[in-house]
């Protein structure tokens, strides 16, 4: 097995493939509603914070691990001790769930990409809530986009670490950071802009509270892609040689970066053209179409803003394909061809039923919700904060945390200079506890707001 690994080709590949797979929906529209939310640049404080304390803490311990066991979720597990195999199962299964679903939202980010050119033809948001709604309640229309968007991602996967996942990532990352930064720039300049500058960058920090607290450590641990298993299979593919401490902070602070120039984009549009903020997902599929439909060469930059939401759904689909495909090839001797087929169509038919639950199948129900909606709760509201609260416990208890500091300083030859704290404190004791609180509140046994 370990002859036979395949590799990231160099450290730049595996920072752009980590860095896209935490760069996702979530940084283009979630990050910036619940900053509009929960007190501007008072949660941008607050979220910074928990992405040095949290964020980079459990992305080094993921890293470590896998590069150490030199195998995705459920081998990695296995092989420092057998007993604990089933928990690696646990983030196989939030990422097949959340590509199921999230697979769907990003067909909805290809039809409104060709939307642009015929124009975002919506008076105002009740125009294009309408749009939007006949849209994803269709049977067809939607699948067909899910399937595209499905297809692009198998296709990226099938083709491997070097030539898949590593040579795609090298392109759409800079391509993605080249459209946020025009996109920046565009918004900033328009007329009125600084209303939303205010909003989004004038601290109130009377507005944090528990809630807050809670809500960016949830932000923080999800963006990232902690405990789905992406980013200890994307470790297991870095180089003996590589710096961990290094790539693991400069992915997380990428993440960081995108985010915040998402919210420079979308607040000072926005506002510019008097919509409101804290529309949560219909900003970026409601209000914003609205907003492009007002601004002049709407359609152009309408366009380009699709199409780096479209990238940025891309390379966090990828890597969460890969640990359900690494999963077949290492415990069942699978080809790679054929775990990305069979896994990757499985996962096209489930969302199927994610999309039609948003209309001819909405009357089903599981546990009160549709089917999309029980499939993103589920993986976001339980697997996740449960998988990544076991493997930041497995790391530090069973692994050993002096195991996991001599790997992530491959043994001895890299300069660390907090990595006694964080071996011995960070991962340990602090990284847990807050996800647990993060975990309890999200099932309603801890208050929201305490």
């Amino acid at each position: 097995m370990e002859q036979s690994r395949e590799t990231f080709g160099s450290q730049i590949g595996f920072i752009f493939a980590a860095a896209g797979s935490a760069i996702g929906l979530g940084n283009i529209w979630r990050f910036p509603y619940l900053v509009g939310m929960y007190g501007g640049a008072a949660f941008l404080v607050v979220y910074l914070a928990i992405v040095l304390i949290v964020g980079v803490v459990c992305f080094i311990a993921e890293v470590s691990f896998g590069r150490h066991t030199r195998q995705s979720n459920v081998g990695a597990f296995k092989s420092v001790n057998k007993a604990w195999a089933p928990a690696g199962l646990i983030g196989i299964l939030a990422g097949f769930m959340i590509l199921s679903f999230y697979s769907v939202v990003g067909g909805w980010a290809i039809r409104y990409f060709f939307q642009a050119f015929a124009g975002y033809s919506f008076a105002d948001p009740a125009a294009s809530a309408d749009f939007f709604g006949a849209f994803v309640s269709s049977p067809l229309a939607p699948v067909i986009y899910h399937g595209l968007f499905m297809g692009a991602t198998i296709y990226i996967v099938y083709n491997g670490i070097q030539d898949g996942i590593e040579k795609y990532s090298n392109i759409m990352m800079p391509a993605l950071f080249v459209l946020i930064l025009i996109l920046t720039v565009r918004s900033l300049t328009l007329p009125g802009a600084h209303e939303g500058l205010e909003f989004y960058l004038k601290p109130d920090f009377s507005r944090i509270t528990g809630e807050v607290l809670l809500a960016a450590l949830g932000q923080v641990f999800f963006t990232l892609s902690l405990g789905m298993g992406s980013i200890l299979t994307y470790g297991s593919y870095l180089g003996k040689d590589d710096n961990i401490p290094y790539v693991s902070t400069v992915v997380p602070l990428m993440d960081t970066l995108i985010a915040f120039l998402a919210g420079l984009i979308i607040f000072p549009a926005v506002f510019a053209y008097g919509f409101q903020p804290d529309q949560g997902g219909g900003l970026a599929f409601v209000t914003l179409p609205a907003v492009f439909d007002a601004m002049p060469a709407g359609n152009l930059f309408g366009g380009a803003f699709f199409f780096l939401l479209v990238l940025a759904a891309l390379t966090s689909a990828i890597s969460l394909l890969e640990p359900v495909a690494a999963y077949m090839i290492e415990e069942y001797g699978w080809t790679r061809n054929k775990a990305v087929l069979i896994m990757g169509t499985i996962i096209f038919v489930v969302g199927i039923g994610a999309s039609l639950s948003q209309g001819v199948w909405s009357h089903i129900t599981f546990f009160g919700d549709n089917f999309f909606d029980f499939l993103d709760n589920t993986s976001g509201n339980i697997l996740l904060p449960v998988s990544g609260l076991v493997t930041a416990i497995f790391v530090a208890w069973v692994w050993g945390s002096d195991n996991a500091l001599r790997e992530a300083t491959n043994d001895g030859a890299i300069k660390f200079a907090w990595g006694n704290l964080w071996a011995n404190v960070l991962i340990k004791y602090v990284a847990p506890i807050l996800i647990t609180v993060v975990f309890l509140s999200s099932i309603g046994i801890i208050p929201v707001g305490i």
